[in-house]
């Protein structure tokens, strides 16, 4: 079984902060799975992205605030990820792939 951590920090000046929310901005869950999206292809090797068989939100994650993600092999195809900041669990879930 494979594992691999990447480290990931959204600048308060990200674009989709501003509305969301005002005067107490969370990173947007999108903007977390994009950031998965591409830590995946950068730590699982070549590979295309091609969804999310499941995603689980716990704890918000503030802009500036760093955290991991962190890649665990599930067989062909298939990466469980979490995404954990300050040891508290932010999201996790299983990132689909293939490998052109």
């Amino acid at each position: 079984m494979t594992r691999t951590t990447t480290l990931l920090k959204i600048p308060a000046t990200h674009p989709s902060l501003p509305g969301h929310f005002p005067g107490n901005p969370v990173v947007p869950g999108a903007v977390i799975l994009s950031e998965v999206a591409a830590a995946g292809m950068d730590c699982l090797g070549a590979v295309r992205v091609t969804g999310f068989a499941a995603v689980k939100f716990l704890s918000p994650l503030l802009p500036e605030q760093a955290a991991e993600i962190r890649f665990t092999d599930k067989g062909p195809g298939l990466s469980a990820f979490d995404v954990v900041a300050n040891g508290q669990h932010i999201a996790g879930g299983t990132l689909r792939y293939e490998r052109p």
